[in-house]
C-alpha cells in the first residue's frame, strides 16, 4: 500500500508532446487553442516551458498559453468539415 503513495510523491515535470503539431496559420485557431490552454492553466495545469535568456517572467495564464501555442507545445485537433456544421445534413442544416 505504501508503494502507491511513493509514486504519487514524485514530480515528473511538464509533459511535452512527442511530435510537434503542424504550425497554426489561422489566427482564429491560435486564439481558440490559447483560450482552451489558458483555461487549463487557471485550473492548475503546469506550464510547459521554462523562462530563460533573461526574458521577463510571464504571469497571466492567457499570455503563458499564447507562448505555449506559439512554441508548438500544445497539441490540437482540427474537427472535420461535417463536425463544424454541427453534424446536420439535408434540410436541417439549411437556414
Amino acid at each position: 500500500m505504501d508503494d502507491v503513495n511513493e509514486l504519487s510523491d514524485q514530480d515528473p515535470g511538464p509533459v511535452i508532446p512527442s511530435e510537434p503539431p503542424p504550425p497554426i496559420t489561422s489566427p482564429f485557431l491560435f486564439v481558440d487553442e490559447a483560450a482552451l490552454r489558458a483555461k487549463q492553466l487557471r485550473r492548475g495545469a503546469r506550464v510547459r516551458f521554462r523562462e530563460d535568456d533573461g526574458a521577463p517572467a510571464i504571469h497571466k495564464a492567457e499570455r503563458v498559453a499564447m507562448e505555449e501555442v506559439r512554441r508548438g507545445l500544445v497539441s490540437y485537433d482540427v474537427p472535420a468539415a461535417n463536425a463544424a456544421k454541427g453534424g446536420m445534413s439535408g434540410a436541417e442544416g439549411e437556414a
